[in-house]
């Protein structure tokens, strides 16, 4: 069983290079980022061609995620991230996938679009790690619950040094500052494995190269797309990975889907 994630930087600017995708990798969950429009205009029917049936949470132009289920239709559980009434920002999106868990049951997919936060400091930086406050408030009453739980999307974390090219370059963004790590990280201290790191321990996985100064070309990227796993499906762990080579398709988003396969 395969859940992916894939911030496509614009669902119908990237249709082709999404349904491609869909159809050579068929996960059974896919979760969109920065699908960046509004609800009315999401081509759920281009997606319901081909089997997958959709939620999503939109907005104009900027952020929106989605959750696309192969065959079964995502049973929605909250449509933003609890904790501060006044954020209308589309960025957060809780499933229920029916047949899925342990013995059949369900399982709980988060979808996650994480403020970047630049410039830092600043207010944007403020919001992004009192987004992550809300975020940790939100899983730790998901890890309360023992239910089998997949937390994937876009981050805006890189986690550890061995998660960029190069540190010099990253190391005054918001990306990679101490306050972001160390939010990331008590995450993970909370009961949370980090899928492609536990497989990946030396780092190295690169999820996202810049459309600017050959970045792609040259191999310049860094890991912020990332996939936590409660404990329940942490046992259940057998792979994961970065779908690499469809970042350098024609008109790509500037990520790449990464996945993780559970028995």
């Amino acid at each position: 069983m395969r859940i992916a994630s894939f911030n496509i930087n614009g669902v119908k600017a990237r249709l082709p290079r999404l349904l491609e995708w869909l159809a050579e990798t068929r996960p059974a969950v896919a979760c969109l980022q920065e699908i960046k429009t509004q609800d009315e205009g999401f081509p759920a029917a281009e997606f319901e061609a081909i089997g997958y049936r959709a939620i999503w949470h939109g907005q104009k132009g900027f952020n929106g995620v989605a959750i696309l289920a192969d065959g079964t239709a995502p049973q929605e559980v909250l449509r933003g991230l609890p904790g501060d009434p006044d954020d209308q920002q589309a960025r957060y999106l809780e499933a229920d996938i029916a047949g899925l868990g342990g013995a059949g049951s369900a399982i709980r997919v988060v979808n996650l679009y994480l403020p970047n936060g630049n410039p830092q400091p600043g207010p944007k930086f403020d919001y992004k790690l009192a987004w992550m406050r809300r975020l940790r408030a939100r899983l730790s009453e998901l890890l309360a619950s023992e239910m089998p739980c997949v937390v994937v999307g876009d981050f805006n974390v890189i986690p550890n040094d061995s998660d960029t090219w190069s540190v010099r370059a990253m190391e005054h963004d918001a990306l990679m500052q101490p306050a972001s790590r160390d939010a990331y990280a008590r995450l993970l201290h909370d009961g949370w494995t980090d899928a492609i790191a536990t497989l990946n321990p030396r780092g190295g996985v690169w999820t996202f190269w810049d459309y600017q100064a050959g970045a792609w070309q040259r191999d310049h990227g860094f890991r912020i797309d990332h996939a936590l796993l409660s404990p329940e499906c942490a046992d259940r762990l057998v792979a994961a990975g970065v779908d690499k080579a469809h970042r350098g398709r024609d008109k790509a988003s500037d990520h790449a889907p990464v996945w993780v396969e559970l028995t």
